[in-house]
């Protein structure tokens, strides 16, 4: 089968199409979408190598929708759509590819009336919100919440999801996202570089979607018991993420997880129409350096959906 893998470390240009060995494990499922996150960026640019190691080739990309071909859990059955996103640490699998083998929890079904494009968009991202909101926020009805970050992919989950929880959602885009941002249902909206929220009301959750915010300047805009929460992983947050448990005010990393009920939760918002997924552009396998240029020129609306079937 065909699949996306690169030979060492660097830019788009290391990435192209092989022929491997077809995947075998819980779920096998034939890949028709997946969608780029900057995490396939970083690690394929060598920013988590401690993590991901030398061992070559790679694969890429975590995001997928398609159909199951085979399966060896009573969840699912051959032939079922089914979106959600794989966790990988090495690298050994990427939903770019024409197949992937997927765990049981990684997966969900796809409603009728969803398409794979917008179920692909929205797995990581998805779940990424709502377990930081839920679990590591521990965000509740009436709090204020400021997304730092609100166009990109995360981000316009992060408003969604955030009112629909019950939050007052402000958000941090550039002037030419804050219309764009409203029209998701953010409450306020500010902009970059004047950042008027620096004169609003303390907030209960600070959501740094776009990593370039700092703990220490940000606790003055905190509540007595706020919590600020990031989705960029580095050494420094790893131990403020222990250390600041103990105080009154925390800084949180959010490491999602995949895991099936989440995922339901995710479908039946998105069924309802409640929560959509923002697709920026689509690429095909053949198109994805420029699909990653794009991805890494911090620029896109939603996300960069990969049309692979």
């Amino acid at each position: 089968m065909k699949a996306v893998v690169y030979d060492r470390y660097g830019p788009p240009d290391v990435l192209r199409v092989a022929d491997v060995e077809e995947p075998s494990g819980d779920v096998l499922v034939r890949v028709t979408c997946a969608a780029l996150n900057p995490k396939d960026a970083l690690t394929r640019r060598g920013k988590f190598r401690r993590l991901s190691g030398n061992t070559f080739p790679k694969r890429i990309g975590m995001d997928l929708a398609g159909v199951v071909l085979e399966s060896k859990s009573s969840r699912f059955t051959s032939g079922q759509r089914v979106f959600g996103f794989i966790g990988v640490v090495r690298y050994g699998r990427g939903t770019l590819a024409e197949k992937v083998a997927c765990k049981e929890n990684e997966l969900a079904a796809i409603p009728d009336g969803v398409s794979d494009a917008e179920a692909a968009a929205s797995g990581l991202v998805g779940l990424t919100v709502l377990q930081a909101y839920r679990d590591t926020a521990r965000l509740e009805r009436g709090q204020r919440v400021l997304v730092n970050g609100a166009s990109g992919g995360v981000g316009t989950f992060a408003i969604q999801i955030g009112r629909e929880l019950g939050a007052i959602v402000h958000t941090v885009s550039s002037e030419a996202n804050r219309a764009f941002c409203a029209e998701l249902g953010a409450h306020h909206t500010w902009s970059y570089p004047e950042h008027g929220w620096k004169n609003e009301p303390p907030f209960d959750v600070i959501f740094d979607v776009f990593g370039n915010l700092v703990f220490r300047d940000v606790r003055a805009h905190l509540a007595p018991r706020g919590r600020f929460v990031s989705t960029v992983p580095s050494p420094k947050r790893f131990l403020l993420d222990v250390v600041t448990r103990l105080a009154s005010q925390e800084e949180r990393l959010i490491v999602v997880r995949p895991r099936t009920a989440d995922f339901e939760t995710l479908a039946r918002w998105i069924e309802q129409k409640k929560v959509r997924a923002v697709i920026d552009s689509r690429s095909t396998l053949n198109e994805l350096k420029e699909a990653f240029e794009r991805l890494e020129s911090k620029r896109t609306r939603g996300k960069i959906v990969i049309e692979v079937a």
